[in-house]
């Protein structure tokens, strides 16, 4: 642990990236960069007991920090319904300055604690699309890489993966495809898994068959091609213990079909998350003809930087 004495007198921000099954403190310097973590599984969907919990996990976690005077920011779940203090969502096109007025505050032992709002997109051509926390990430995607602030489309793959489209340095639009949570449910709950191994080595080459086959007949429809998954391995045209890498392919195929059909083609496009995670889609991009594709790691603290520079007059 690190205690206040031995506190960075560089750091100018205390940066809390709080989603649903995880915590991560930061000390955040001047540029940006990160001179210290923390991390529990203390996520805002694992705390019972209201406001009380949620400061007795940072307590917990960075109770030694609290009278250090630096200023606390945090993004994600922390805001939302079963969060510490629900936090309307900002509105479509949005950008730091948005997020940052729309921040309110919680009491941390006479601390005050400032939550982002995530964000709303509303279209003309669908239901509503919100995000918790992956816009602290866009927004530090372009405080890491600048050029992107004109145009580009950032990729945040996972449970669910998040299109955003960026312009003038607002997010103007994205779209969630719930990829993550599909390849969940069909195989643990579905008929699809009863013949998958439980830990298969990956077979890149079902894989790629998978998404060939979501970009040349994606037209018969996804339900139909999630139960070919069952008949080919019925027919011994795929091993079992290939099935999972082709569902795999299968789903992140057809979320690339949506996903790439939405984008601005000149629009440079970015990955965000998890390397193998990312790796996975930079390979089923390649099959799609996108071969130049940007991989940053999680950027939640540059983005919480980028907020918090823009909001002085408010932390």
């Amino acid at each position: 642990m690190v205690s206040v004495t031995s506190f960075p007198r560089e750091t100018r921000l205390i940066g809390l990236d709080w989603g649903s099954s995880s915590l991560r403190a930061m000390l955040i310097d001047g540029e940006g960069q990160v001179l210290l973590s923390r991390q529990s599984t203390q996520g805002a969907s694992t705390l019972h007991g209201g406001p009380a919990a949620f400061s007795a996990a940072l307590d917990e976690l960075i109770g030694d920090w609290h009278a250090t005077g630096q200023p606390l920011l945090a993004c994600g779940m922390v805001g939302s319904q079963h969060g510490w203090r629900e936090v309307p969502y900002a509105a479509c096109p949005a950008d730091a300055r948005a997020l940052a007025t729309g921040a309110l505050a919680v009491d941390w032992r006479g601390r005050s604690v400032r939550l982002l709002p995530g964000l709303r997109c509303d279209t003309e051509a669908g239901p509503p699309d919100v995000m918790r926390g992956e816009e602290t990430q866009v927004l530090g995607a372009l405080e890491l890489l600048p050029e992107l602030a004109a145009r580009s489309c950032i990729v945040m793959p996972g449970t669910h993966s998040k299109w955003a489209q960026v312009v003038d340095g607002t997010v103007r639009s994205f779209a969630t495809q719930m990829t993550g949570e599909l390849y969940a449910v069909m195989r643990q709950h579905s008929v699809l898994g009863r013949l998958m191994l439980a830990d298969p080595q990956p077979d890149l080459l079902a894989f790629a068959e998978g998404v060939r086959a979501a970009r040349d007949h994606g037209e018969l429809g996804l339900p139909h091609q999630l139960f070919a998954v069952r008949t080919l391995g019925l027919t011994g045209r795929l091993a079992h213990e290939a099935l999972p890498d082709y569902l795999s392919g299968l789903l992140i195929g057809h979320e690339l079909r949506a996903g790439l059909q939405a984008r601005d083609a000149s629009a440079p496009l970015v990955l965000l998350g998890e390397p193998a995670l990312c790796q996975r889609y930079v390979k089923a991009l390649d099959l799609f003809g996108v071969g130049e594709v940007q991989v940053l790691p999680n950027t939640a603290a540059a983005g919480l930087w980028r907020i918090a520079q823009v909001a002085r007059g408010v932390l």
